[in-house]
């Protein structure tokens, strides 16, 4: 059922003008789930209510109830047809009145952790970009149709919509902000294991990814919860930081669907905080994350780090280590040449890392395990307090190239999650003694003593005749013949410029 639904809405979004990408999919798609979901929450808290004789007072007033203008039931239960908006007065109510007085609860809300905060500040960075009043009803009926006020519906809903941020993130170099691969980010939870009353932080926290996925960790393995564990789950372990206006939304509505019925994330840039102000009531048991890839940062935010540079991720990885506790653990996802940059900034981070934390495992992810992001990745897992003695590196190998239509999954990381429990050596991992480290540059780059599976290249006369027996236009110019000119005959193949090229690189001579 709420596949179709999804489907269905897809299929209207994409009549719209203002939406053409899977982000404008998700964020369009992304609002009113929420407002559905605010309306279940609010019904059953009424219910509750009156079963304990008390009465309860609704966030939202009647007329921006999701039962008043979005879905008004006549008495047999369907829509009123004769009450509900259509057309340009839906698009005008929303646009001129709901989005304005939801974006007002921001300025009501007693704290950023309310349920009221969380409203105010959703529909204050989005807008409505469905400007066909018609196509908006349509919508709205689908989602109206939803339903996810049971453990079991939500949890079928959280996988579709996790689908949905998994495509997002395939849509482009944009969308790949958003999404870490859940096999990854499952891998990562189970080695740093986190446990029932810590809090758990992501200040990057984009879709939530890393949030979700620990709340679904911790539940799974601690069955016989209590009520107060239960509640602390809801209210005391997740804490995320999102600055992007989307993410953020995408963000709560994930943790919402998973089961976190008020996220504690803030939106706001994690990096204008200067670490000077960081007390030790600020400090976190477990961080997981992975910061944006390349991004750049002011001067006047850099001035809040003790070592200043340009990289978005290299000045969120200061952060990391000063926000956590004392014997807190750490799981960061990293591009590759963190590890062995020369400039100043990639030193001292590096020398920060190895003397205050202990570095005791390093993941190093192949190609193309972020789809569209480009560039190679390494995951770093640390525990701060003591300084580093040995580092266990794990070079993964899925033994297939990742893409798009071959993505990582968890199979891909069981050895590694089992080896890593001993530090065990194998062909893809070692171990590295900390007095081996460069102290002059802490050079930790990634180079495997079991080497690596010998690549055997072929000669370039051997590609040439692959490529010239391709088509039989081809295979006739690589006959020796009489006034037969090998660039005569590549000229008319498709592979023609790339068999010029490889004859005028090696110098090939003419096949007659």
């Amino acid at each position: 059922m709420f596949e179709q639904a999804f489907k269905n809405i897809d299929d209207v979004l994409w009549k719209e003008a203002g939406c053409t990408t899977e982000l404008d999919y998700i964020e369009q798609t992304s609002w009113l789930l929420f407002l559905k979901y605010l309306d279940g929450l609010e019904q059953d808290k009424a219910v509750e209510a009156q079963l304990d004789g008390k009465t309860y007072n609704f966030i939202l007033e009647k007329p921006y109830r999701w039962e008043s203008w979005a879905a008004p039931k006549g008495k047999d239960g369907k829509l009123d047809h004769n009450t509900a908006l259509s057309g340009d007065d839906l698009r005008d109510f929303v646009s001129a009145k709901l989005f304005p007085y939801l974006h007002g609860f921001k300025l009501k809300a007693t704290g950023p952790n309310t349920i009221e905060y969380k409203i105010g500040e959703i529909f204050g960075e989005i807008k409505n970009k469905i400007q066909s009043g018609y196509n908006l009803r349509e919508i709205i009926d689908h989602i109206d149709a939803l339903r996810f006020r049971s453990q079991t519906e939500k949890h079928e809903l959280s996988h579709l919509y996790e689908a949905k941020i998994r495509n997002m993130g395939n849509a482009g170099r944009n969308g790949g902000e958003y999404y870490t691969p859940r096999p990854l980010i499952r891998a990562i939870v189970q080695v740093v294991k986190p446990q029932l009353g810590e809090r758990i932080y992501d200040g990057a926290c984009g879709s939530a990814g890393f949030l979700c996925e620990s709340f679904d960790y911790l539940r799974n393995s601690n069955p016989k919860r209590s009520t107060a564990d239960d509640t602390r789950l809801q209210t005391k372990t997740f804490y995320g930081k999102e600055k992007k206006s989307l993410a953020y939304v995408i963000g709560i509505m994930n943790m919402i669907l998973h089961g976190i019925e008020a996220p504690n994330i803030i939106h706001t840039n994690t990096l204008t905080e200067n670490l000077a102000d960081i007390q030790e009531k600020d400090r976190y048991d477990v961080v997981l994350a992975n910061p944006p890839f390349g991004g750049k940062e002011r001067p006047e935010v850099q001035q809040n780090f003790p070592i200043r540079t340009g990289e978005t991720a290299f000045l969120v990885l200061q952060h990391f280590i000063k926000i956590l506790k004392a014997g807190g653990r750490g799981g960061i996802v990293i591009k590759n040449t963190f590890l062995s940059n020369t400039d100043n900034a990639s030193v001292s981070l590096r020398k920060l890392l190895l003397e205050s934390c202990s570095l005791h495992t390093v993941l190093d992810c192949p190609g193309g395990t972020f789809q569209g992001a480009g560039v190679k990745t390494v995951v770093l897992f640390f525990e701060k307090g003591a300084s580093t003695r040995k580092v266990w590196f794990y070079q993964l190998d899925p033994g297939r190239n990742l893409g798009k239509t071959n993505p990582l999954n968890d199979a891909d990381l069981g050895d590694f999650v089992t080896l890593q429990r001993t530090f065990a050596d194998s062909p893809k991992s070692w171990s590295v003694d900390a007095k081996s480290i460069d102290p002059a540059t802490f050079d930790l780059s990634v180079k495997n003593p079991n080497g690596g599976e010998e690549v055997t290249h072929r000669s370039p006369q051997a590609i040439m005749e692959e490529i010239a027996r391709s088509t039989p236009r081809a295979r006739k110019c690589w006959k020796p013949s009489m006034g037969c000119s090998h660039e005569e005959g590549v000229a008319a193949n498709s592979n023609g410029p790339a068999l010029l090229y490889l004859q005028r690189r090696f110098r090939y001579p003419r096949c007659c």
